[in-house]
């Protein structure tokens, strides 16, 4: 039959009249893989031809008669004159073939017709030849390099990144994650390469025919899907480390970089010990890997048993990494083990679900850091970030539930977002407290038990779920898991409680919205309901620590919700607070006299008596209320006044997190200036106590939550000029100019480092600029790269901007693809660079989308980040004639383009209705 080049993006040619009209997006269910045989003899010494080619040899197990075996292929040239088929076992072993081939492009399927029909209860061995080019997508099987610095040479390694749907791109396969089968991998490599992949090296051997060439053969892996398989050939160091009684542990990095290795080496085993303790379940392979990518898309991949990251998640470095870079490879690292259980050994039956993944890892992760390091609060931290998070995201009438259905590839990636992982992480949080511990840890032991090495789906946990509730009577016997979930998996958005206190009666009348930014919409429109475990406390218990629900508020069996009366209510100079430490992901909105009484208690002496994290739910709540018309501006600002006195992290990010979008705003009108004055106001009084960007107080280093919050005013006072801000920066930054040897000596506090970078850059010279950028090219360590790139978006020197723009995208490789959307994104939130960055990636759509081949999340990134400071009718018009006019470019962007038009229209009705009134206030304030 000859070669076939299978491009099945563009090929619609079907080349055989065999059953051609299955056009559905989900493989057949006729056939169930039982085993494959991967072998891949892969080229790096080549550098005008980087390719690989394989064999696959793929046992399948027959589930009903059929003619036709369709698998997943894309971008892979077979060499059909190769492909044989033949049965392994059932009662009469017929000789067989395939008779014909064709391709459907829109789903990847590589449809094979038999020449005998394969019937149900036999088992067939298909093998497969093929070959593609190892190319620098960041996706499927592909090549990334690092420069060695000992001779200048470039070295060039191979590795993996199949979730969600690339595994197809480096073999044939049936790539669903229901699919789950063992894996037998070998890896064809020059001998003076290192072969890794998910199991332990089981034997090598020399070549056939390939002098200098080895085979390495790794054992037979435990069933999996085939997203999770890796493998790569690079020639990495490793850092090995201590876990008695407990499988291989290796932390694998570029040699120039292995120094670097030391605190994943040593965190990650106890994240291993802790999640076996925490499941009851030991980890079942026999050994683990984690590695350091140069040339990376994801923050990290949680293949089973050799885990990828980018040298950001991972590597990190004492003298030049941060806290907030070791705080975020902490939680990476703790996510992706996580995974291991959640995600590799059971996994969800459809993408539908992969919240079921990333929502527990996210969760689980917090769990994990709290346990290791409790000082750092990372449960009550992460928390409220991904509250904020999803207070935003969520409250688009473009965004989508948890659980959303899946039909096309393109819309498999778009699902790896913010409602995957930090609303299923917040809804299984609010799951955990109403449940708790006994029956949340028992009900997913239980599942983790029934389903390991198979696939499951929501309702499997929920059943789980249920029985530990009712066991543990920490539900009542007629509520069940499903119905309470559901409402918040299947539904988008979230709501808004509100309540209206009788005070007379002592009771209080509550009622449910959706919470919706565009103010178009109508809310009585949207009949969602939610089932809300309702927590609350009054000012006379203060009792903060108990999140466990007092009361519900319930659904109909059509979905309308139940009216709910609280009773035994204090009196009416007694405040009550619902939503105990923000133990779910709604809103509450008050009547006015109990916002009075919460304002007068935050104004007083006894501010501390409000629980800090409802103190931030109060700010939040308050500052989204006044945007969208249910409070107004001056009521929110009286509640912001008591801030000069507050010296906690919580409630200061959630000021600043809603301010960072009027900020944005704002900063392209006239009346920045004044809003500039009210944000000096509003912060000098918490930068002066916390001695500005002086950082020899060795107690506020040592203090995890105090260190974050001098980070983060530091970062908006010095671009509002508060105090010594940035005159103590710019002479930071001329101390580290002066060294003989900027690379070794930098006078710059390292937790500054970012905020006085870009000051010095923003004040600064073209020399200056040059200065930063030599030392990006001149460093070894990713975060300080990346510390780099954003703080040289600062200039204002729109000449150096439309360089910097271009050097993005210029494919010479001093900035990294994977690090492109980060350096472009930097550009375009500053007050000079948006203009050049909205001009460039309008004008260059068409090479934009080329540079990121078949990666449409990338440029979804960059579209949103430019909605952020459009605001005015005439931009909102201009962007949806260019998205009209763009569409060949800005395929599979649905979500995206929805959210950013959403968004632009939300910041044109906030400037209409509300820009005057917020200035009418903050002057009052001032």
């Amino acid at each position: 039959m000859g070669w076939h080049l299978l491009l099945l993006l563009t090929l619609g040619l079907l080349l055989a009249a065999a059953d051609s009209n299955y056009d559905y997006y989900r493989l057949p269910t006729a056939l169930r893989p039982q085993k494959y045989y991967l072998s891949i003899l892969t080229h790096l010494e080549d550098r005008e031809e980087f390719r690989f080619s394989g064999t696959v040899k793929i046992l399948i197990e027959t589930l009903e008669n059929t003619n036709n075996i369709t698998l997943h292929s894309r971008s892979l040239a077979i060499d059909e004159s190769q492909t044989t088929l033949r049965q392994i076992s059932g009662e009469e072993k017929k000789d067989n073939c395939v008779a014909s081939t064709e391709v459907n492009p829109n789903h990847n399927f590589y449809i094979l017709k038999t020449c005998q029909e394969l019937l149900a209860g036999n088992v067939y061995e298909l093998s497969l030849s093929f070959s593609a080019e190892l190319q620098d997508q960041l996706e499927g099987y592909y090549r990334s390099s690092y420069v060695d610095p000992a001779d200048n040479e470039t070295r060039w390694i191979s590795i993996t990144q199949f979730q969600p749907t690339s595994a197809r791109m480096a073999f044939p396969c049936f790539d669903e994650p229901a699919y789950k089968a063992p894996f037998v991998i070998t890896l064809g490599h020059h001998r003076k390469f290192t072969a890794l992949s998910n199991m332990p090296v089981k034997q090598t051997k020399s070549h056939d025919t390939l002098p200098d060439y080895i085979w390495t053969e790794f054992q037979e892996s435990l069933p999996m899907s085939t997203y999770l398989v890796v493998y790569s050939v690079n020639d990495f160091s490793h850092k090995l480390s201590s876990l008695p009684n407990g499988p291989l542990f290796r932390t694998w990095a570029r040699p120039n970089a292995i120094d670097q290795c030391n605190y994943a080496s040593e965190f990650g085993p106890q994240v291993l010990m802790f999640y076996e303790q925490l499941f009851g379940i030991g980890f079942p392979l026999p050994k683990m890997d984690q590695i350091a990518i140069p040339d990376f898309s994801a923050g990290a991949m949680e293949n089973w048993g050799l885990v990828s990251y980018t040298e950001t998640s991972l590597l990190y470095s004492p003298e030049h990494s941060t806290q907030i870079d070791k705080l975020r490879i902490t939680n990476i690292v703790a996510h992706e083990l996580a995974h291991q259980w959640f995600g590799n050994l059971v996994t969800m039956k459809w993408w539908n679900d992969l919240w079921l993944n990333e929502g527990f890892a996210t969760y689980l992760a917090s769990l994990c850091i709290e346990s290791i390091h409790p000082e750092w609060h990372s449960m009550e931290l992460e928390s409220h970030l991904n509250l904020l998070t999803i207070f935003k995201t969520d409250s688009l009438e473009s965004s989508h539930p948890i659980s959303r259905p899946i039909e096309l590839v393109s819309e498999t990636t778009e699902i790896f977002d913010e409602i995957s992982y930090e609303k299923g992480s917040l809804v299984l949080r609010m799951m955990h407290l109403f449940l708790g511990e006994e029956s949340f840890r028992s009900g997913f032991k239980s599942y983790l038990e029934k389903y390991s090495y198979k696939n499951a789906e929501r309702d499997d946990l929920w059943d789980s779920l249920t029985q530990a509730a009712h066991k543990n009577v920490a539900l009542p016997k007629d509520y069940e898991i499903k119905a309470i979930m559901d409402s918040w998996i299947l539904q988008t958005g979230y709501p808004i409680v509100n309540v209206t206190r009788d005070y007379t009666t002592r009771t209080a009348s509550l009622s449910q919205e959706r919470y919706l930014l565009n103010t178009n919409l109508s809310r009585t429109d949207h009949k969602e309901c939610w089932w809300i475990p309702l927590s609350f406390t009054t000012q006379e218990e203060k009792d903060f620590n108990n999140t466990a629900p007092k009361a519900w508020m319930e659904c109909s069996n059509d979905g309308k919700s139940l009216p709910k009366t609280i009773e035994d209510l204090p009196g009416a100079d007694q405040w009550v607070i619902f939503n105990t430490r923000l133990s779910s992901p709604y809103k509450v909105n008050y009547d006015s006299r109990n916002w009075e009484l919460l304002i007068a208690t935050l104004n007083s002496d006894d501010f501390e008596s409000i629980h800090v994290v409802n103190r931030a739910q109060l700010i939040t709540d308050v500052l989204y209320f006044a945007w969208t018309g249910e409070q107004d501006y001056e009521t929110a600002l009286r509640v912001l006044a008591y801030l000069q006195r507050e010296r906690e992290l919580l409630p200061w990010r959630s000021v600043l997190n809603h301010l960072d979008s009027v900020s944005t705003i704002n900063q392209q009108t006239s009346k920045f200036g004044v809003f500039k004055r009210f944000i000096r106001k509003l912060i000098t009084p918490i930068y002066e106590h916390l001695n500005g960007i002086n950082y020899t107080d060795t107690t506020t280093i040592q203090n995890h939550d105090r260190f974050h919050l001098k980070i983060m005013v530091a970062a908006w006072a010095c671009p509002s000029e508060v105090s010594d801000c940035v005159a103590q920066s710019l002479e930071y930054f001329s101390n580290w100019r002066s060294e003989a040897n900027p690379d070794e000596n930098n006078p710059v506090p390292l937790a500054a480092r970012d905020t006085i970078y870009c000051t010095a850059i923003r004040h600064g010279s073209d020399e200056d600029w040059e200065f930063l950028w030599t030392r990006y090219q001149r460093s070894n360590v990713a975060t300080v790269k990346q510390t780099i790139l954003n703080a040289l978006s600062c200039t204002q020197e729109m000449w150096l901007l439309q360089r910097y723009l271009e050097r993005i995208f210029d494919g010479k490789g001093e900035i990294r693809k994977q690090d492109s959307l980060l350096a472009f994104q930097s550009i375009a939130a500053r007050k000079v660079g948006f203009l050049l960055a909205k001009k460039y990636f309008m004008e260059k759509v068409e090479f934009i989308s080329k540079f990121y081949y078949r990666q449409p999340e990338m440029m979804s990134e960059m579209l949103l980040t430019l909605s952020f400071q459009t605001f005015n009718r005439k931009d909102l018009n201009e962007f949806q004639n260019f998205i009209a006019n763009s569409k060949e470019h800005l395929k599979d962007m649905d979500q995206a383009i929805s959210q950013t038009l959403e968004m632009i229209l939300i910041n044109v009705q906030w400037m209409t209705q509300k820009q005057n009134q917020f200035n009418s206030a903050i002057e009052k304030f001032l």
